[in-house]
């Protein structure tokens, strides 16, 4: 039989379906409610909302899981690469030899942009943030690849999927150029995708560079690990833009903005920021935690980097970034005693009743902006890295949407709490 869910109003009983997931989860369908009770539900955040059925993420945030297309976060981290990881994300199974070489050329050659984007940039001020010259050179994309977006064929679709996965390091790396005022690089066919993106953020015409494979490897893994994470702010405002059937690049665009805001895609750098803070101020970590614990004083800390809207356990991406914090440090031969502070504050929160009560626990952003830090990427680019992760998982839900059987604008209700319905009153009788 059936599960459903039974729901009473004004003495009037309704079944409502219960939906149930691959991996046990279950939802109370209420797609009819409204027009069947004429009542809708009330749920600030959307905590309790499901917005769509996917098959692209999972995660068990009591049990600290995380799997792509069902294989565990770990797996990926250990034995793929960002490239493959991001094909998996987008067509929903680990490509063979032939279908992982023709994604990767593509992705190679497409990542020069047009001369005529560059001088873009000379329009931004002199040291804008990355995060909005990101978004709106994405944007831009849109006007050099308009003549795509009416009845888009599969193959057009895929040729906009290899340009923004292509295109976004090198936006990156010259929005960090323009910063410094040097010039910008092109990309190098010959290099890796994190190799690419490294060498054109570090690279000058004046000497020649070699990209560390230490760098390289250690930012494959932080993208992958960044790649998708459900139904997260930025993720939700690309699904809920493009179901307007609006184009990629403007839906990605969007979902750069959504991801700067530090309770998202910001929290690395806030991280990094308060270790720094931290270190000013003596190096006393247990000092600071005794001052987080206790928000509403004066003189308060805020403690970034712990706990997580979701994870009520150890996020499964924040241990493998631990050990690859260590190790990364290590082989760069970096002393860096922002790492120290934060092996502190992992320590103290972890033993601390305060911490344990509410599940507090180091969450992605605390050792990746130690490990971003590590490899000179400045603090005002860790945003735009988490960007560059979490692309795929933005690209994979936008197609999805497109093919959703349910698909239907977005188009949340509200309760409206203002003032009834009053006559219009005139200017000269106004007090």
């Amino acid at each position: 039989m059936t599960e459903t869910a039974q729901l009473v109003l004004n003495g009037t009983t309704y079944e409502l379906p219960v939906i149930e997931g691959t991996c046990g989860e279950k939802a109370i369908d209420i797609t009819t409610l409204r027009s069947s009770t004429g009542y809708i539900t009330f749920d600030p955040g959307y905590v309790s909302t499901g917005s769509c059925q996917s098959d692209i993420t999972f995660l068990d945030g009591e049990k600290g899981i995380l799997l792509y297309r069902g294989i565990p976060i770990e797996q990926l981290a250990e034995k793929s690469n960002f490239i493959e990881t991001a094909f998996l994300l987008i067509y929903g199974h680990l490509p063979n030899r032939s279908e992982l070489d023709y994604f990767q050329y593509h992705i190679t050659h497409h990542s020069m942009v047009h001369e005529s984007i560059k001088k873009l940039y000379d329009g931004f001020p002199n040291n804008p943030h990355p995060m909005a010259v990101c978004s709106a050179v994405v944007g831009a994309l849109a006007t050099f690849y308009q003549d795509q977006f009416n009845n888009q064929t599969a193959r057009e679709i895929e040729i906009t999927i290899h340009r923004l996965l292509a295109k976004l390091p090198t936006i990156a790396a010259y929005s960090y150029k323009k910063s410094l005022g040097q010039p910008f690089l092109y990309p190098q066919n010959h290099l890796s995708y994190t190799k690419n993106f490294l060498n054109m953020m570090f690279a000058t015409p004046c000497e020649p560079y070699e990209v560390n494979p230490v760098a390289a490897k250690a930012l494959d893994v932080l993208l992958m690990l960044h790649a998708d994470h459900e139904q997260n702010c930025s993720t939700s405002t690309v699904r809920l833009v493009g179901s307007s059937r609006c184009n990629l690049y403007s839906s990605v665009s969007a979902g750069i903005y959504a991801l700067w805001g530090p309770l998202h895609g910001g929290a690395n750098q806030a991280v990094v920021e308060m270790l720094q803070k931290i270190q000013d101020e003596g190096g006393d970590a247990k000092k600071f935690v005794e001052k987080a614990k206790k928000p509403n004083e004066e003189g308060s800390s805020r403690l970034f980097g712990f706990g997580h809207r979701v994870y009520k356990n150890f996020d499964p991406r924040s241990k493998i970034i631990k050990q690859m914090a260590h190790e990364v440090l290590d082989k760069l031969k970096v002393q860096e005693p922002l790492l120290d502070i934060a092996l502190q504050l992992e320590e103290i929160a972890l033993k601390d009743d305060y911490f344990i009560s509410k599940k507090l626990y180091p969450n992605v952003d605390f050792y990746s902006g130690i490990i971003y830090k590590a490899l000179r990427i400045p603090v005002n680019m860790f945003p735009v890295m988490f960007a560059i992760g979490r692309l795929p998982g933005w690209i994979a839900h936008w197609v999805e949407l497109q093919g959703d059987k349910d698909f239907r604008i977005g188009r949340p209700r509200q309760i409206y709490q203002g003032k009834t319905s009053h006559d219009y009153v005139p200017l000269e009788q106004r007090g």
